[in-house]
């Protein structure tokens, strides 16, 4: 189950997401994510480090944190 959401992770990274290469070039956009690491990143990291249920939980508590109004910066697992 692990090994299914994390490679799942990589897909929405390499193809679907705003900052990977293919995207960027169609939007023309530097960074759209505002957190570093992205939120895909924190909750791949999140998800290795404290398993399925939780580190999908932390990830989603992330997501929600990004929007407009949002200060952004460093935020580490």
């Amino acid at each position: 189950m692990k090994r299914l959401v994390l490679k799942s992770i990589r897909f929405y990274k390499k193809y679907l997401n705003i900052d990977s290469p293919v995207l960027r070039g169609l939007f023309v956009v530097d960074k759209a994510c505002k957190f570093s690491p992205t939120c895909a990143d924190y909750t791949y990291q999140a998800v290795e480090k404290y398993g399925v249920i939780k580190g999908l939980w932390k990830g989603l508590r992330r997501i929600v944190r990004c929007h407009p109004w949002s200060k952004g910066g460093w935020d580490p697992v």
